[in-house]
């Protein structure tokens, strides 16, 4: 299993709506755990959990950055507590 965290910045245009769109989107789907707007360079924070780096890859390039209105992205892998 791997947790990570995905920090999303948005286009511009009706920003408020843009968000709350793309964040609808987000938490249908299943490996989304979390989707929290947040103030700052990144726009969304999101929590995700999948089976591999694999589908890790697959879930950001083909679901997230496919949504209409996804700028950019920073994806940061969890790591095993020691």
């Amino acid at each position: 299993m791997v947790i990570a965290y995905i920090m999303l910045k948005v286009g511009l245009g009706e920003y408020q709506s843009l968000v709350l769109t793309i964040k609808e989107s987000l938490i249908k789907m299943p490996e989304i755990l979390e989707a929290t707007p947040v103030f700052g360079r990144h726009d969304l924070v999101l929590k995700v959990e999948v089976n591999s780096l694999g589908d890790l890859t697959r879930l950001v390039g083909d679901k997230i950055r496919a949504l209409e209105g996804v700028a950019d992205s920073e994806t940061l892998v969890a790591h095993e507590e020691q």
